[in-house]
């Protein structure tokens, strides 16, 4: 059996880092972070996530979240007004991206559980999506993208799980740059 098509399917998730998320363009951001940018941090927000709520498989959350965005190799990111109106087909594009694969239904069913959270790590991996866009929209609010606070708002009505939930309420009071305080030398 050939390798073709998992090698096309790597071409393809470099797509990824090419496509921008572009929801924070809404709040006036004009070069927001990639769509590979994104999962990245939001696979290891949800390998953290996933111990707080004692699950004891985070790996299986990392994996989901890892995937989670890869129908956008072929959708693009469509921000949520645009959504209104145009509708994709991402659950269409994924089957289609992942069926010539050797492990293209345990990948199908992982972007299923997160995507639709019927299932534990699907709701800590979505937990963990949400919770990356409103650490995202901190850190835009706080270089004067005032607008991004509302994704904040809004991912907090989303929140499931009572780690995520308590993740962003103590982000919320901290400022992005807290982490480095006290590492500067002069």
């Amino acid at each position: 059996m050939s390798n073709k098509p998992l090698i096309n399917f790597i071409f393809e998730l470099a797509q990824l880092r090419r496509i921008k998320h572009e929801g924070f363009r809404m709040s006036g951001v004009d070069c927001p972070l990639s769509v590979a940018d994104h999962f990245l941090r939001s696979a290891q927000i949800g390998f953290f996530l996933a111990g707080m709520e004692k699950y004891e498989n985070p790996y299986e959350v990392v994996a989901m979240l890892v995937f989670h965005d890869i129908g956008e190799c072929r959708t693009g990111d469509i921000h949520k007004v645009a959504n209104r109106y145009i509708k994709a087909d991402e659950e269409g594009a994924v089957k289609d991206q992942l069926r010539p694969l050797p492990d293209g239904n345990e990948l199908l069913s992982l972007w299923k559980q997160c995507e639709k959270r019927s299932s534990i790590p699907g709701v800590i991996a979505k937990d963990a999506d949400y919770l990356e866009k409103a650490f995202t929209a901190k850190e835009y609010t706080e270089t004067g993208h005032k607008s991004a606070a509302d994704w904040i708002k809004n991912v907090k009505k989303h929140l499931q799980t009572k780690s995520a939930k308590t993740l962003l309420e103590e982000m919320v009071k901290m400022t992005s740059t807290d982490w480095w305080d006290g590492l500067k030398k002069i």
